[in-house]
């Protein structure tokens, strides 16, 4: 272990004890749930600190009536449906994407919205339909792509909007009110986007301190303790550590071709339910580019497997081994729920690094 890991361990350890109660916080990110876990972080927290998962990946949060419209959109005729690989393999009312490909569905896994749109060339007489999921991060992506898409004159590309924002999602499970959250690790990828101050109402609203940090062992140690210095003296600030990444203004270029392409909307998110300005439309320059107003496709309500808890996961209320189904018949390789699906998700955190560290003692 080097020095700094160390001298971050031994303060962080110092400041939970003299706090003398358990402190939880909420790392946004599915990226910093997954990292806590691969890097051993989870590991060498003090006992009262607990690291609690929140509405971060973006995989997870996407609605259930979403996940149902993808599908109905592959099974049409001459449809191309192109998306991330993560989402092929979300369990639907009628399946999943996989399981249509595997009846006949043209369904074609990219790496970005731009591979899409490259189908759409390749493919003129096919209708390719993307499906836009995902936070700030990848928004922007979108974004450019349908300008191109436009500017070219390419009319057999649209796209399925699911993006979402993140801070209205803080907002809103602070504002439910029934998970003690005493401060939160906030995602550095998002943050590149919208930038640290944007967290600003959550630490002034709420009370709750923000720190934005990256993935490596040492920034997220530094992150917590910087979240602890904060939780000890009563405070409820913006911190950045991950200054070399993220400023306070985040990318102005790319908010401004997301202020462009899309407007805010009111989102439905898995177990959240429909949050208020959390999310995207497209602008009425580009609507025809939007896939359920060109294939007249309604959006349904959500229909979850009740068994299954992602929802409560996602929010921070459980941790995944709460959930009869995890291992239990949910398993990355048959997954029931979104959050076992998805490289992010905090129950494929749990079964692929919890066991193997329980194995070895490092976790209890």
């Amino acid at each position: 272990m080097n020095a700094d890991l160390m001298t971050w361990r031994d303060e962080l350890a110092l400041r939970c004890e003299r706090i003398g109660r358990e402190v939880r916080i909420m790392e946004v990110c599915g990226t910093h749930t997954v990292a806590a876990f691969r890097s051993g972080i989870r590991s060498m927290l003090p006992d009262n600190l607990r690291l609690i998962s929140g509405p971060g990946c973006p995989v997870c949060v996407t609605a259930q009536r979403h996940i149902d419209a993808a599908i109905e959109l592959a099974t049409l005729p001459n449809v191309i449906v192109a998306t991330y690989g993560d989402m092929v393999r979300v369990p639907g009312q009628s399946g999943s994407l996989e399981r249509q490909r595997a009846n006949g569905a043209d369904v074609r896994v990219v790496t970005s919205a731009s591979r899409a749109l490259s189908l759409a060339r390749k493919y003129p007489d096919s209708e390719i339909v993307f499906l836009g999921v995902g936070f700030e991060t990848t928004a922007p992506a979108t974004a450019v792509t349908i300008m191109d898409a436009h500017r070219s004159g390419i009319r057999n590309f649209s796209v399925l909007i699911s993006h979402k924002l993140v801070i209205p999602a803080m907002s809103a499970l602070l504002s439910h009110g029934d998970v003690p959250i005493d401060g939160f690790l906030c995602p550095g990828h998002v943050s590149v986007i919208i930038g640290s101050e944007a967290y600003g109402p959550i630490a002034s609203r709420f009370g709750k301190p923000c720190v934005v940090g990256g993935f490596e062992p040492e920034q997220m140690l530094k992150a917590l303790v910087f979240l602890v210095r904060q939780i000890e003296r009563g405070e409820a600030r913006i911190e950045n550590v991950y200054p070399a990444v993220v400023s306070g203004s985040g990318n102005a270029a790319a908010m401004e071709i997301l202020q462009e392409v899309f407007v805010s909307a009111d989102t439905p998110w898995r177990s959240l339910g429909v949050i208020p300005s959390s999310g995207f439309e497209l602008a009425p320059a580009y609507r025809d580019f939007d896939a359920l107003r060109r294939f007249n496709i309604a959006v349904g309500d959500d229909v979850d497997n009740p068994a299954c808890r992602c929802g409560d996961v996602i929010l921070g209320r459980i941790e995944p081994p709460a959930c009869e189904l995890f291992d239990n018949g949910c398993t990355p390789l048959s997954p029931i729920g979104p959050c076992m699906v998805s490289s992010e998700g905090t129950c494929a955190a749990w079964h692929k690094y919890h066991k193997r560290a329980t194995a070895t003692g490092a976790l209890s």
